[in-house]
C-alpha cells in the first residue's frame, strides 16, 4: 500500500513529513539517501526505486566509490592536490556504472558500427531511481536530452565544453558528494583540517578493512596468474559481471591517477610491471568485442580473465547494447592524457 511519501530534501540529517498520516513505522522505511548538486541530502521512499532482482544484487559501493576511495589518503582524508585526472574519470565511471545497471544502452542502430566506440550514441532505457543520487542525477539529464556520444557525455558531465546550451549537464561537486556517501555508508569520516588559511572538510578512511579488500582485487587483477574473487559482503558473488566490473575499476583507477596508491607495498619490477598490466587491460578491453588474450598478459598475469569474461558476457548476451559502453569509455581513458 502506497504510503504517499515522496523523495524530499532533508536539512541538519531530519526528514520533514509532507503527509499528515506520517507515522514512525513510515520513518523507518526510509532508508537511502544522497546529495544533490547543492549538498543537501535527498532522502527516498524505497517503494520509488527500482526493487528488481538486479538492482537488489548491486556490490555495495559503486565504481565511483572504489576509484574514490582509492585515491583518498588513509589518514589525511583528501586527495592529491595534484590529480587532474580523477574528476574525469569518474565521469567516465558513472556511465559504465548506469550500464551495469541496465541504465543506459547504445542506441539500436546497426550503422552504429561504422563509427568509432566513444563515437556512438547513448540512450536511457530505464529511469528508475536507483537511490545513489549521482546516478539518478545523471539518468536526469540524459533523459531530458537528445542521444550523444559516449566522449561527449563525458565531456558535458565533466563541464569540459564551449557549449554554453549544455554547461548546465555538468554534474558539479562529485568527489565532495562520493565522499560524503562513502561517510553515510560508513566507509568514512568527516573531520575539519586547517590549511594555512582556511578550514576544510576532510574524509579519512574509517573502514580501512573495505579500503584493503579493494586493494587486494586490483593488486591480484594485475598480479595473480590466476584470478579468483572471493564472495564477500562488499562484492558478493551473486554480482553480476563481477570480473568485467572489476577490469572497470582497473582501468579507472589507472586513469584517475590513483592506481600508485595501491601499489605502494610491491617492490620497484612489480609496481612497473602492474602498471604495464593496467595500461594493458585498458587496451585490451577498449575494443568490441574484446580480444581473447590466450596465455594471461603481461608477466601471464590473469590466464584465466579471458575465459571468465567470456562466460559472463554468454550469461548477458541479451546485454550487448548495455556492455559496449564500457570498452567506449575505456576507449576515452586510453585518450586521457592527451585530452586533458
Amino acid at each position: 500500500m502506497s504510503s504517499g511519501l515522496q523523495r524530499r530534501r532533508v536539512a541538519g540529517g531530519s526528514v520533514t513529513p509532507t503527509n499528515t498520516e506520517f507515522s514512525e513505522s513510515d520513518s523507518n522505511n526510509i532508508t537511502r539517501s544522497g546529495y544533490n548538486e547543492d549538498g543537501k541530502r535527498i532522502a527516498y521512499d524505497p517503494e520509488d526505486i527500482n526493487n528488481t532482482k538486479a538492482e537488489q544484487k548491486q556490490p555495495k559501493l559503486t565504481l565511483m566509490e572504489e576509484i574514490l576511495l582509492l585515491g583518498i589518503k588513509d589518514k589525511q582524508g583528501y586527495l592529491s592536490f595534484w590529480n587532474d585526472n580523477i574528476s574525469y574519470a569518474l565521469r567516465g565511471a558513472i556511465l559504465m556504472e548506469l550500464a551495469f545497471r541496465g541504465k543506459i544502452a547504445m542506441v539500436n542502430d546497426i550503422n552504429r558500427r561504422r563509427f568509432p566506440l566513444s563515437e556512438r550514441y547513448v540512450e536511457v532505457i530505464d529511469d528508475k531511481i536507483t537511490g545513489e543520487a549521482l546516478l539518478d542525477e545523471t539518468i536526469k539529464i540524459m533523459k531530458m536530452s537528445e542521444p550523444l556520444s559516449v566522449a561527449t557525455w563525458i565531456d558535458y558531465l565533466s563541464g569540459e565544453t564551449w557549449n554554453l546550451t549544455k554547461i548546465s549537464y555538468q554534474l558539479k561537486q562529485v568527489r565532495e558528494r562520493l565522499a560524503k556517501g562513502l561517510v553515510d555508508k560508513g566507509i568514512l569520516r568527516t573531520e575539519k583540517r586547517n590549511f594555512f588559511l582556511f578550514d576544510m572538510a576532510t574524509h579519512p578512511v574509517a573502514d580501512t578493512a573495505t579500503k584493503d579488500e579493494i586493494k587486494r582485487r586490483v593488486i591480484t587483477f594485475l598480479t595473480a596468474r590466476t584470478i579468483v574473487l572471493p564472495n564477500t559482503p562488499l562484492f558478493p558473488d551473486d554480482v553480476p559481471l563481477r570480473y568485467l566490473r572489476s577490469v572497470a575499476v582497473v582501468a579507472g583507477a589507472y586513469a584517475a591517477n590513483v592506481l600508485e596508491n595501491v601499489l605502494t607495498n610491491l617492490s620497484y619490477d612489480a609496481r612497473d610491471q602492474a602498471f604495464g598490466r593496467a595500461d594493458e587491460l585498458i587496451s585490451d578491453y577498449s575494443e568490441w568485442p574484446f580480444i581473447a588474450r590466450t596465455g594471461g598478459g603481461l608477466g601471464g598475469a590473469g590466464a584465466n580473465l579471458t575465459t571468465e569474461i567470456s562466460d559472463e558476457l554468454a550469461k548477458n548476451a541479451d546485454k550487448e547494447l548495455q556492455l559496449e559502453i564500457i570498452p567506449a569509455v575505456l576507449s576515452v581513458y586510453a585518450k586521457l592524457d592527451s585530452i586533458l
